[in-house]
C-alpha cells in the first residue's frame, strides 16, 4: 500500500503592493509591512500554515529585490525555503516551480498555493478547511480551490460559478462551472442573487501530477520550459543558477489564465473562514478601530471635524484633517499621499507618472 503524500504549503510573497503606496514600495512591499496587526502580514500568514505543514515543507518564492527582507520577516524558516525569482514572470511560472521543488521531495506530494497578504481571522476554520482540501487533492485528480462566500456585489473580485449539475463530489465540495472576470457592478449583484457564484481566492491546491498534466494539457509552451527547469535539478544543478538560465525564457501568464479557465478537473471548497485580499488603502478601515466618526487614525494624527478617514503618519511627524471627509492621509518621511477613499484604486496610475520621472523613482 502506497504511503501518504506528503504536504506543502507555497507562498507566493513577489508583488508590490502599490495601492498601499507611499507606505509599500518595491523593497518593502505590504506583505513585508504590518497593514494590519502587529507583525507583517507574511509572518501571519506563516503562523496560520505552520498548525497545519512542518516549516521545512513551507516555501515562500519572492523576487530578487525582496528576497533578504523576506527571509527576515520568515525567523524560523529555513533559508533555502525562500525562493528568490530573477525577473517576474507572473503565477503559472512560480507554480511550476513550486511543483518542480515539491517533486523533488515527493513525486505525488500535494501543495497549496497561498498569498502572502490576506487577512483571515478564524484560522480554526481556516486550518480545517485547508485539510480538507489537501485530503480532496491526494484522493484524485482534482485542482481544488477554496471559494469564498460573497456578502456583497463586489467589482473588485474574479467570481467562480459552482456547477449545478455535473460530477459527483463528496461532502461540502462542488464541481466548477468556470472562472470569471471581475464584473460590473450590475452583473455582481446578479451573481449575489444567483447564490451560484464564490469570489476566487486564489488559494489553490493540487498534487504534483494533476498539475503537471494540467500544464502540459493547456500550457505545453510553458509545460516544456518547466520540464528543462526540472532535468537541471534533477542533474544537480544549483536551484539558483538553473532559474537564472531558465525563467526568464518561461511564458509570462496567471495560473488562473493558463490553467483553471482551461480545467475540467477542477472544484472548490466554499470556505467556512472570513477573508479580505486587502487590496487598497480602504481595507484598513474594516479591520481596524475606528472613532465615533468613522476614522480610522494611526501615529501622530488628529482628524478634527471629518468623518471616514483614513490618516496615517510614520515617525513623530504630526499629520491633522480638518473639515473634510472621506479621504486618505498617509505621510511617510519621504512622501504624503492625499486622495479621496473612493479614488484608492488609482494610485497604480500615479505611481506610472513617478516611474516616468528620474527624480521620482526614488520613491517607489
Amino acid at each position: 500500500m502506497r504511503g501518504m503524500s506528503r504536504q506543502f504549503v507555497v507562498i507566493l510573497a513577489g508583488g508590490k503592493g502599490e495601492r498601499f503606496w507611499p507606505l509599500s514600495r518595491q523593497s518593502r512591499p505590504k506583505q513585508l509591512l504590518p497593514i494590519l496587526g502587529e507583525k507583517p502580514m507574511l509572518a501571519q500568514t506563516l503562523d496560520r500554515v505552520r498548525r497545519v505543514v512542518p516549516r521545512e515543507n513551507i516555501l515562500v518564492i519572492t523576487n530578487a529585490v525582496q528576497a533578504a527582507a523576506v527571509r527576515r520577516a520568515c525567523p524560523g524558516l529555513p533559508a533555502r525555503n525562500v525562493i528568490a525569482e530573477p525577473v517576474g514572470r507572473d503565477s503559472a511560472p512560480a507554480v511550476g516551480v513550486a511543483a518542480a521543488l515539491v517533486e523533488r521531495q515527493d513525486p505525488r506530494g500535494v501543495f497549496a498555493i497561498l498569498a502572502a497578504d490576506h487577512v483571515i481571522h478564524d484560522e480554526a476554520a481556516f486550518r480545517r478547511d485547508l485539510k480538507t482540501a489537501f485530503s480532496t487533492a491526494a484522493a484524485g485528480p482534482v485542482m481544488v480551490t477554496l471559494g469564498i462566500v460573497p456578502t456583497e456585489p463586489v467589482t473588485g473580485y474574479g467570481y467562480i460559478k459552482v456547477a449545478r449539475k455535473g460530477r459527483q463530489t463528496a461532502g461540502r465540495i462542488r464541481p466548477v462551472e468556470r472562472f470569471v472576470e471581475k464584473p460590473d457592478l450590475a452583473t455582481a449583484r446578479r451573481y449575489l442573487a444567483s447564490g451560484d457564484y464564490l469570489w476566487n481566492s486564489g488559494m489553490f491546491i493540487w498534487s504534483v501530477p494533476v498539475v503537471l498534466a494540467a500544464f502540459a494539457a493547456h500550457a505545453p509552451a510553458l509545460a516544456r520550459g518547466l520540464a528543462t527547469l526540472r532535468r537541471q535539478l534533477a542533474a544537480g544543478r544549483p536551484l539558483a543558477t538553473v532559474l537564472k538560465q531558465v525563467y526568464p525564457k518561461l511564458e509570462k501568464i496567471s495560473v488562473d489564465y493558463a490553467l483553471l479557465e482551461h480545467a475540467r478537473n477542477v472544484v472548490v471548497l466554499p470556505a467556512s473562514f472570513d477573508w479580505d485580499d486587502v487590496g487598497a488603502w480602504p481595507a484598513v478601515a474594516r479591520h481596524r478601530a475606528c472613532d465615533s466618526a468613522g476614522n480610522v487614525q494611526r501615529g501622530n494624527t488628529l482628524v478634527e471635524q471629518g468623518s471616514g478617514n483614513i490618516v496615517l503618519s510614520e515617525g513623530r511627524h504630526l499629520v491633522t484633517v480638518l473639515g473634510a471627509d472621506n479621504l486618505i492621509v498617509v505621510h511617510t518621511p519621504d512622501a504624503t499621499l492625499v486622495c479621496p477613499r473612493d479614488r484608492a484604486q488609482d494610485i497604480k496610475a500615479l505611481l506610472k507618472r513617478l516611474a516616468a520621472d528620474p527624480a521620482g523613482c526614488r520613491l517607489l
